[in-house]
């Protein structure tokens, strides 16, 4: 098939900026540099130029844009615009869905192809109205079955493709036009989306760091560093339930299966995160094979507080005996968790050196509650709670159950400990020896 895709190069300038076509254009950059400089989010940026097309008569039908991103969860995210809706529809794509029948048989993949062989911005027309055997994608057949009368695409790569700035964008835009698109129509479409790109790359540029950051070091550490709290020793003094929990044995596991590793710890740290992540509790930082998050706390909200982590970790150890009894199951090395609850007063903020920080907890607080966890295995108990957090939870003695007063390390006074009594199903699993 002939490929009837657009020029490589820019699109010609209109003869005179006072034309109505160089008007148009003109306005429609003012508007996208002004929305970017302000910071607009991707979603209204591209639900704004639909529709300032629209009012300048581009006979939109309908329209999308995709970006790819970095997060660990999701490869990109995109938009669809609909006239019938007038409203965008957002998406999020997997990682792995860029292998599915889909992607491989779309436009989209076939622009990143002639990217990746350096062809610039590459743009691809299928004027859908001359009938189906225009139509060499899946897509193009489903737009004109629906009555689309033209398709115009258009791919813009970003710093040759520096995933750190986004990657690029992919846009469609379809008509029922009878007759499709004409050349005014593409002139502004063409004309308009370089100085669209730069602005939905500053917004991805923005989203981008801030999901890095919030995935490294936690929700709310993520936000204030990205807000600008970035200088060593900047710290606040706040007060929190600290929950420490580490596996028990875990020396022996890594010595008998060192290549399962991953996937045990990586299953384990998902089962423990879960009950904290609908809780409003971050996951500060994962330790070897530990892990510490905090809920913070105010004088309004410490019993419910306190009571929501005690409700996290009796869901938490039920969680690993499930993991457990599964792997076991599958002839795989279980892992047994120990877990300690506190409550106390940190200093929460900047730590370390001049080129490398950490925000973090520290404080005397944090050091208990690593102390209380130590207690677990001698005890045999896999939850064990502080004085402090056990009286400030009102939870009745069915709940926690004292241990007595026991000696932490480090720490001068015996402190007393309590028992998280959780219902619980037989385990049969053993930790690998």
């Amino acid at each position: 098939m002939h490929d009837s895709s657009l020029s490589q190069q820019d699109p010609g300038l209109p003869v005179s900026f006072d034309s109505v076509l160089g008007r148009r254009i003109i306005e429609v950059h003012r508007w996208a540099v002004r929305e970017g400089l302000r910071g607009a989010t991707a979603h209204d940026l591209f639900d704004g130029i639909c529709r300032l097309l629209v009012a300048d008569g581009v006979p939109l039908w309908r329209c999308s844009v995709g970006m790819r991103t970095l997060h660990p969860q999701w490869s990109g995210y995109g938009y669809l615009w609909r006239r019938d809706l007038n409203a965008l529809q957002p998406d999020q794509w997997a990682h792995g869905s860029e292998t599915g029948a889909l992607w491989h048989n779309s436009p989209f993949r076939y622009l990143v192809q002639r990217a990746e062989n350096g062809e610039r911005n590459p743009s691809l027309r299928r004027q859908l109205f001359v009938g189906p055997e225009v139509c060499d994608f899946p897509v193009l057949h489903e737009l004109l079955a629906a009555g689309a009368t033209d398709y115009f695409s258009q791919l813009f790569v970003f710093a040759e493709g520096d995933p750190a700035q986004g990657s690029g964008l992919v846009y469609s835009f379809s008509t029922d036009q009878p007759g499709g698109f004409d050349d005014d129509d593409l002139m502004l479409l063409q004309a308009s989306l370089p100085v669209l790109s730069l602005a939905l790359k500053a917004h991805a540029g923005y989203v981008i760091a801030a999901a890095l950051l919030q995935t490294y070091l936690g929700s709310d550490a993520g936000r204030r560093v990205h807000a600008g709290a970035i200088k060593r020793g900047t710290v606040e003094r706040i007060r929190a339930v600290l929950w420490y929990a580490d596996i028990r044995g875990f020396t022996a596991i890594a010595d008998a299966a060192p290549e399962l590793l991953i996937d045990l710890l990586d299953q384990v740290f998902e089962v423990l995160a879960e009950p904290l992540r609908t809780r409003g509790a971050q996951v500060l930082k994962f330790l070897g094979d530990g892990m510490l998050a905090t809920f913070p706390v105010d004088d309004s909200n410490t019993a419910k507080t306190c009571r929501m982590a005690l409700d996290a970790a009796g869901e938490a150890m039920r969680g690993i005996d499930a993991l457990n009894v599964a792997r076991a199951a599958q002839g795989k090395p279980v892992a047994p968790v120990d877990l300690a609850l506190h409550l106390g007063e940190v200093l929460y903020g900047n730590v370390g050196a001049v080129d490398r920080l950490d925000f973090t907890v520290i404080g005397p607080a944090v050091n208990e509650v690593a102390r209380i966890e130590a207690l677990c295995e001698p005890l045999n108990r896999n939850v064990l709670v502080s004085a402090e957090l056990a009286a400030a939870s009102g939870a009745s003695g069915e709940l926690l159950r004292s241990l007595g007063y026991h000696t932490l390390r480090g720490v001068r006074d015996a402190r007393q400990i309590y028992e998280l009594v959780i219902d619980r199903q037989p385990c049969s699993a053993q930790p690998a020896s």
